[in-house]
């Protein structure tokens, strides 16, 4: 197959992805819950700032100390080794079914995940503990979305490649307008990447930390009370979905755009 071909093929891969992307911002634009905007106002202010300081400091805890915990889950060499493996034959293939398999084979390792997410957030909703399970909660992710990152061959220890992934936890779990602007810094992220300055992950760490307790406010509180803390518990698993879809489909992305410039 010559580049010209490979380029359509990509590019169809392209308006397939683009076609999920309209359905996670049909999604975003949906109204809140009027129940859960009810209780909202009942939450004293406290409570808000708390969260937002226990998501702060849980994404400072896994940058800085909690990668070399989080390897230890996989197998970083297999990964990489597995990347260079599919990547090779999308290009020595070029075809859109060999684009296909390599997003398939991405989103094939994401349901124990979830299972494990699952029991997670309901067992310490159970006990009645909302604030511990944060560093928890977020390490799953970020564990997860590190492998992703493997899988398409980026290094997720670069500034550049935290401060993207900050960037898409955030937008993955924004609302109407709010998830508009944040779609479009991380769309501007995929085309234009570059080395942020040295403030810019610790920036973007508060404002995804501000993002994720005002989103997760309610049912974080209601999960630091005993019993009731189970519906906090099961809301873990629906976050998480949410943000590895946004994430996977905004890797692939990323992927085919540098094919296409390849064979452009």
């Amino acid at each position: 197959m010559n580049d010209e071909q490979f380029r359509l093929a990509c590019e169809k891969e392209l308006k397939y992805i683009e076609k999920q992307e309209r359905k996670l911002q049909k999604q975003a634009m949906a109204s809140d819950k009027s129940w859960k905007s009810a209780i909202e106002s009942l939450i004293p202010e406290k409570i808000y700032v708390n969260l937002r300081a226990a998501f702060a400091t849980a994404f400072n805890i896994i940058f800085e100390k909690g990668v070399d915990v989080i390897e230890k889950t996989y197998s970083k060499e297999r990964l990489v080794k597995e990347f260079e493996t599919k990547d090779s034959a999308v290009d020595d293939i070029q075809t859109r079914r060999e684009l296909r398999k390599f997003r398939h084979n991405v989103s094939s390792s994401k349901r124990w995940k979830s299972i494990v997410t699952t029991a997670e957030g309901v067992g310490l909703g159970v006990l009645g503990i909302g604030l511990p399970d944060i560093v928890l909660f977020i390490g799953f992710i970020l564990q997860s979305i590190y492998e992703v990152a493997l899988r398409y061959g980026y290094d997720y220890n670069k500034p550049e490649e935290r401060l993207l992934i900050l960037k898409m936890m955030s937008a993955a779990i924004a609302k109407r307008d709010k998830w508009v602007k944040a779609d479009l810094e991380v769309e501007e992220m995929l085309r234009n990447p570059e080395v942020p300055d040295i403030d810019a992950v610790q920036t973007q760490i508060g404002v995804t930390a501000d993002d994720f307790a005002l989103d997760m406010l309610v049912l974080k509180f209601i999960q630091g009370l005993p019993v009731v803390g189970v519906v906090g518990g099961l809301s873990n698993p629906v976050y998480y979905n949410k943000i590895m879809e946004y994430v996977r489909l905004k890797y692939h992305k990323r992927y085919l755009l540098s094919k296409k410039e390849d064979a452009e």
